[in-house]
């Protein structure tokens, strides 16, 4: 699969997260408690399938990749452990605290998301650049 076709898939998912985000607002409390907790073995099995690759590919991946990987798992699992503790809170008050913060959570994971698809399309093309000049050193 050629790396634009990565970025085809990305953008289709993008899409698919925007239609899921904009129907929640209609749903029934408990429809949604399922779709998150879909969403999260989702993020969990796509987080194990980068921890794998990352594992893979240590000798191919710059070491920046791999400390990348490591410290995003870690600021999920910082994440999740409050979200699970702040759910039991039944305050008002402290409710709509929460609510606040994490809209600025996915405001700021959406931002993440972001610059993280402007990285990829760097590093797409410069991907396909080294492997242009190899082959043409390969011609010579």
């Amino acid at each position: 699969m050629a790396l634009s076709d990565d970025l085809t898939k990305l953008a289709a998912r993008a899409k698919e997260a925007e239609d899921r985000a904009v129907a929640a607002r209609g749903k029934a409390e408990a429809d949604l408690e399922q779709e998150i907790a879909t969403a999260r073995a989702s993020a969990d099995a796509q987080a194990q399938k980068l921890r794998q690759a990352a594992d893979e590919g240590k000798g191919k991946l710059s070491v920046w990749w791999n400390d990348l990987q490591r410290s995003w798992n870690a600021h999920i699992a910082k994440i999740r452990e409050d979200i699970d503790a702040k759910r039991a809170e039944h305050d008002v008050e402290r409710a709509a605290h929460r609510a606040d913060r994490a809209e600025g959570d996915a405001a700021f994971a959406v931002d993440f998301a972001l610059a993280a698809i402007d990285e990829a399309e760097y590093a797409v093309l410069d991907a396909t650049l080294a492997r242009q000049k190899a082959d043409a050193l390969a011609k010579q």
